[in-house]
This record gives structure tokens, C-alpha cells and sequence, in this order.
């Protein structure tokens, strides 16, 4: 068995460790159903992808999707995964950011995810925050850290969506069903036109329509691997309801004025 490690990481590192431990096994207990790995660009070009989130899992998923293309992929991740001993050394090593949530240092992980696209890093942001809370696990409504990230990084914001991955590890549980083998379907799609937006100061009306244009992407892509239809809606986690998706700036311009 050949292990891919990337070429813009050194053969001695935290990164390549992780894919010693991960890789043999992931392609000894899952099947893979990679598509569009042709939109992850070239190693040294600079991107965020964005990506729909359905288990705890998803991470390793996405991983080993992006590193089978030669491109090592940094994630933003909560803080309190760095404190885990040893997890924590991992995680740092191989460059992933912490999201200090609940602190005033939540800026820090984008000014970072924005150094490391400037870089020519490939970072993948969960616009959701969190697992999804949709009854189908279609994608929510998202936080606007993926778009802010890609245009101040003046980088592509590149949709990617996954399937298969709760059957490993179901939503918000701690478990992990390995057989029968299962199949994990992963496409990403062309980056997001977010091109008018950019040049142009960082409001939340212009964040918010940046972050509604990746989020349909992400649910056209998942339900072109589900072989479904997705709600009219998208599921509000604060309401806890589907509510109809504005388009465009001035709509939500005027969304804020009215409210």
C-alpha cells in the first residue's frame, strides 16, 4: 500500500503522521465515491472550500478526499478539541485553526484561515458551525466565516458536499459503524460567482448574500449525490423551522431595516 503524502509537506511532520494513521485505514473500511476533485485547483493556489456538515466523521472524510488529490486541507475546529492530550499536538502540528467560540478571540481563527489561503493553503470552513440540525440533514442556513474568509483572501470559495458519512457515525453520536463496508460520496463543485462582491466593504447584507449563494451550492451538490429534492426552505437552528432563503444584497438590506 503507497501512502499519498503531499508534496508541500515535509516527509517528517504532524500532517504525515495523521495520514499514516488515517489513510491505510479509511481505504480499508470505507468506499469511495470521489467527484470533482478537479475543482480543488493545482498545490500553492489558495482556496476555501466549503463543505455541509452531518457527523463528526466528516473531517477524516474530507481529508482523505482533498489529500488523494495531493493537497493537504487545514480545518477550523472548536478550541476545546486542542486540549485532548495528544489530539490536541496533532491538530496544531498539521496546521489546523481553533475557533475560540466563546471567548473575544473568535476574529483570531479568521485572520488566521485568512494568512494560510494567502499562503496557498486549501481550508476547509463548515459555514453551518455545526453538525446540521435539519430533520433530513439537508444543510442550514450558514455563519458567514466561509465568505468573509474568501474575500478577504481574494481566494475561490469552492462548494463541496458529502453523503455517506452518518452511516458511519450518526449525527451528534459517538459511535462508529464500519460494517458492512460503507460508501462515502463526496463532490465538489466550481467556485461560488462571488466575483461582483468583491472590492467592496464587508457588510453583513453583502456577507449574508455571499454565504446564501455557497449554501445553495452545497445543497444543489448534496442532493445530486442523495438523488433528491431539497426543501423549498433552509432550516434556522434558532427558530428550529425552515424559513424561505433571501437573494440578493438588498434584500437583505431590507430584511435588517425591518427588523
Amino acid at each position: 500500500m503507497v501512502f499519498p503524502y503531499p508534496d508541500q509537506e515535509p516527509p517528517l511532520s504532524w500532517y504525515n503522521f495523521g495520514v499514516s494513521v488515517v489513510w491505510p485505514n479509511l481505504m480499508l473500511w470505507t468506499k469511495r465515491d470521489w467527484r470533482g476533485q478537479e475543482h480543488l485547483g493545482q498545490p500553492g493556489e489558495g482556496m476555501v472550500c466549503a463543505a455541509n456538515h452531518i457527523s463528526w466523521f466528516d473531517p477524516l472524510i474530507l481529508l482523505h478526499y482533498a489529500n488523494d488529490m495531493g493537497r493537504p486541507a487545514r480545518f477550523l475546529a472548536k478550541d476545546s478539541l486542542f486540549e485532548i492530550p495528544f489530539v490536541g499536538t496533532v491538530m496544531t502540528g498539521a496546521g489546523t485553526i481553533p475557533v475560540h467560540r466563546e471567548s473575544g478571540n473568535a476574529a483570531d481563527a479568521v485572520s488566521a484561515a485568512v494568512t494560510a489561503v494567502e499562503e496557498g493553503e486549501m481550508v476547509f470552513i463548515y459555514p453551518e458551525g455545526t453538525i446540521t440540525r435539519d430533520p433530513d440533514l439537508w444543510p442550514m442556513s450558514g455563519k458567514t466565516g466561509a465568505a468573509r474568509v474568501a474575500l478577504l483572501g481574494d481566494v475561490p470559495l469552492v462548494p463541496v458536499a458529502h453523503w455517506g458519512a452518518q452511516e458511519i457515525m450518526g449525527p451528534y453520536k459517538v459511535e462508529l459503524k464500519i460494517l458492512p463496508r460503507k460508501t462515502i460520496h463526496v463532490l465538489a463543485g466550481e467556485p461560488v460567482d462571488i466575483d461582483d462582491l468583491r472590492g467592496r466593504p464587508l457588510t453583513e447584507p453583502l456577507l449574508a448574500e455571499a454565504t446564501t449563494r455557497v449554501m445553495d451550492a452545497i445543497t444543489e451538490l448534496e442532493a445530486e449525490l442523495r438523488d433528491a429534492v431539497p426543501p423549498a426552505g433552509r432550516w434556522n437552528r434558532k427558530a428550529e423551522e425552515r424559513q424561505p432563503v433571501l437573494h440578493g444584497v438588498a434584500a437583505y438590506e431590507e430584511a435588517m431595516d425591518e427588523g
